[in-house]
């Protein structure tokens, strides 16, 4: 951190575009909310700079309207914005040369070259992310359901989006099938740092068409810099809307090889602002968000503390936790801190093991001795 801190002092001063946020249980010192703000400015700066050169060499990403450095007027202060010209505040562009805005300094390259190592040879994230490599995936069929975390690419008619990787057009589970290869391929390969499986991996994040972003573009420069609030909206995918019709959801299922009419979409990423009357629910219970603020930082927004869901071969029940406040106000007032259980159905006839994942591979294994007992059988009868 030590080149990162000295590249913060050297260029940034104080800006309130990027003080940090008030914390109810942290309060910063002065010295180091100034601190903090300068390297919020650098890191950001190096974001913004380290993401041009990706959007410029992959154009099948789409993402040229993002190239914000250069469509900055520095003379004037303004910027170009889907053919609308803005005022730009509280800049921070001392390390930005007008002429190739996406240059970085050697104490820029420095920093990344730092963080680098230091990401790539930190022991405890490493063990982290082999086991997310091991054990995750971007999606699972699981006992005829899908769970899948953000969203299914779609447009307005509910058919599947797509784009082009390697030349070849991907949508629909093929899509998230082709994001997860090159998320393994990256990881496989850490020194390999502008391949198409590492740009994909930022792309991810960012990108309009990523089923873990979910959104058309990543605000980020507006909020920074433009006072008009109209340019910080981030327009969702329209999944998010369509996810309440049941048919659309029935036919996301059959994209996935599952049956439209048992199973179920379990889907998370987005809280659900169930103060406001949002149900988890949707789609004539096909789909369920789970996702209800476990993280503090979201109650506020969604008024509870998150959901389980609970299955077993009776069927489903999802169970909303209200807020838990804290020992001394439970042991005070005596009050429970309360989850709320709801029948999502209730199966007429119980699933059996062999209805569920795990039965399929049981099964498999009984096959599998049975062809071999009658191998052995046939076998030995051929010596009579």
């Amino acid at each position: 951190m030590r080149p990162l801190l000295t590249l913060a002092e050297k260029y940034y001063d104080d800006n309130p575009a990027f003080r940090p946020k008030k914390h109810p249980e942290k309060t910063p010192s002065e010295s180091e909310r100034l601190q903090i703000t300068k390297i919020h400015q650098a890191i950001t700066m190096i974001q913004f700079k380290l993401e041009a050169p990706i959007i410029k060499r992959r154009p099948e990403f789409e993402m040229e309207s993002r190239l914000l450095l250069d469509r900055v007027n520095y003379q004037d202060r303004t910027v170009e914005i889907d053919g609308v010209v803005h005022p730009v505040e509280n800049t921070c562009f001392r390390t930005v040369d007008p002429r190739q805005p996406s240059a970085l300094l050697e104490e820029e390259k420095e920093v990344i070259d730092k963080l680098l190592i230091s990401f790539q040879e930190s022991e405890k994230l490493r063990r982290h992310i082999d086991f997310l490599m091991k054990k995750g995936n971007l999606y699972l069929r699981y006992n005829g359901n899908l769970l899948i975390h953000g969203c299914i690419p779609i447009d307005e008619q509910g058919e599947m989006e797509g784009m082009v990787i390697n030349g070849q057009y991907e949508s629909g589970r093929a899509l998230v099938d082709e994001f997860e290869k090159h998320v393994h391929y990256a990881y496989e390969h850490k020194d390999e740092h502008d391949d198409l499986s590492t740009d994909l991996v930022w792309y991810l994040w960012t990108g309009k068409y990523s089923s873990l972003f979910g959104k058309r573009a990543m605000t980020t420069f507006e909020r920074y810099f433009i006072q008009d609030k109209k340019t910080h909206k981030e327009k969702k995918n329209p999944y998010y809307h369509l996810r309440e019709d049941e048919a659309v959801v029935k036919k996301m299922l059959q994209e996935f090889d599952l049956d439209p009419e048992q199973g179920r979409i379990i889907n998370g990423h987005t809280p659900v602002k169930e103060r406001d009357g949002e149900t988890p629910i949707k789609a004539n219970g096909k789909m369920l968000v789970i996702d209800g603020g476990f993280s503090k930082a979201y109650q506020s927004t969604t008024g509870i503390a998150g959901y389980t869901l609970l299955y077993n071969s009776f069927g489903m029940q999802l169970v909303a936790h209200q807020q838990f406040n804290s020992k001394e106000n439970m042991l005070e007032t005596g009050e429970d801190e309360l989850s709320i259980r709801r029948v999502v159905d209730e199966e007429l006839e119980r699933k059996l093991i062999r209805d569920t994942n795990k039965g399929a591979e049981l099964q498999k294994e009984i096959d599998m001795l049975k062809a071999l007992m009658n191998y052995r059988y046939m076998k030995k009868s051929t010596h009579y």
